[in-house]
């Protein structure tokens, strides 16, 4: 162990930074995607949307609630 690097620290710095940093975006765009108008079959007529609507729901709720934790966090801590 180095005397001027936390190994321990550091990593689960990049874990976190990583999956708040990139994942929760990510996240999103996937709601978003999964909201977006299905295309078109042949005949004219749209299919359903219901599993694009949950995983959407799903998607958002996740991102919410880690808003949402890292605000309590941040205000516990004051």
């Amino acid at each position: 162990m180095n005397t001027w690097i936390n190994l321990n620290a550091l990593w689960k710095i990049v874990v976190v930074g990583t999956l708040t940093g990139a994942g929760l975006p990510a996240l999103f765009a996937l709601g978003l995607r999964a909201l977006s108008p299905p295309p078109r079959t042949p005949g004219g007529e749209t299919t359903a949307g219901a599993l694009g609507y949950t995983v959407a729901v799903v998607c958002f709720a996740i991102v919410l609630a880690a808003v949402g934790w890292g605000i309590s966090v941040i205000v516990g801590h004051s």
